[in-house]
């Protein structure tokens, strides 16, 4: 019906609407990437370990027992192999064992919250090597990053140098959101009231994506950033335009900030209190605004004794209630 060249042609079709695919996940340029890339591609080998088989041997029963194959072998009463058995559930058992080490293994490597022990699979990391610390908060509908370390704040653009690692702290403004930068690390969740960690490493100087990966409202489409991995001295660079260009973002601005708005254009702040990072996570951004954190005194008390162990437990609920009604 079709010539040669059509049916092979046919056959190249899937691999030609894949051309345009990036491939990111599987060819990131942050080591924690990589190990996360790696993994996902060791196990689906060893699931299509049995898949293969499988479906090979399906149409291969369906050719070799067809009705018209009259040289089959026909045997009506067979029932057991032994050999088929051991086959059967000894290879998907050895799998399983096999995904289960792996599992276990990369749950405590790439714990999110685990520090990095080296730059990538040749370079471990000096003892003396500090992380760099970025704070980030997710907002409706943009992400603001803060760097303590050098006191300048910025909108939708991140800055990291390469083979230095990072330590992200995360939360969010309103309501729960998800980082990611598919180049870098595998995505975290942001949440209100709450801190979550992320330790990564670029190893690559490039231009990647960062997006939220988690529906947070209207604006969610264009909750996007450009993530740059620079050399130090661009780096350096970058900090100095930024305090050199850029305003001050005091509680004030931040709560005008905070306010929802869409496809915000990149801004950069000269100064930001070092303190800003713990109000907005402990929602006391506003000056009379009660803290959910337990409060000091207490963690003294149930130090000491059993009975104002309890009597704290139960104050420090009551501040956290009242906080929440006053909010």
């Amino acid at each position: 019906m079709f010539s040669l060249k059509v049916r092979r042609g046919l056959l190249l079709l899937p691999l030609a609407l894949l051309a345009g695919c990036n491939t990111v996940v599987l060819n990131p340029s942050g080591d924690i990437a990589v190990q996360q890339g790696n993994l996902i591609v060791i196990s689906t080998l060893l699931m299509l370990l049995i898949i293969v088989p499988v479906i090979a041997l399906t149409l291969l029963f369906a050719w070799r027992y067809r009705k018209n194959n009259t040289a089959a072998k026909y045997e009506p009463d067979w029932d057991h192999s032994t050999r088929l058995e051991l086959i059967i559930w000894g290879a998907p058992l050895l799998i399983i064992i096999v995904l289960g080490l792996l599992t276990w293994i990369s749950t405590h490597t790439l714990d999110p919250y685990r520090p990095l022990s080296r730059i990538d699979a040749n370079r471990p990391i000096p003892a003396s090597h500090k992380p760099m610390i970025v704070e980030v908060v997710a907002l409706d509908w943009k992400w603001l990053f803060i760097y303590p370390e050098q006191g300048i704040a910025s909108v939708n653009e991140l800055y990291a140098p390469v083979d230095r690692p990072i330590r992200f702290k995360i939360t969010a403004s309103s309501v729960m959101n998800s980082f990611f930068i598919p180049a870098l690390a595998g995505q975290i969740y942001a949440m209100p009231g709450m801190e979550t960690q992320l330790n990564a490493v670029i190893n690559k100087p490039g231009v990647y994506k960062g997006f939220s990966a988690n529906y947070s409202g209207a604006g969610f489409s264009g909750m996007r950033f450009k993530f740059h991995g620079v050399n130090d001295a661009d780096f350096d660079k970058w900090v100095e335009s930024a305090r050199a260009g850029g305003g001050a973002l005091n509680r004030d601005d931040y709560l005008s900030l905070a306010q929802p708005s869409e496809r915000d254009p990149v801004r950069r702040y000269s100064a930001v209190p070092s303190d800003l990072y713990k109000a907005i996570l402990n929602r006391t951004i506003v000056s009379d605004a009660l803290c959910v954190t337990p409060v000091e005194p207490y963690k003294l008390a149930v130090a000491n004794s059993p009975v104002a162990a309890v009597t704290a437990v139960v104050a420090s609920d009551a501040v956290v209630e009242k906080g929440v009604q006053a909010k």
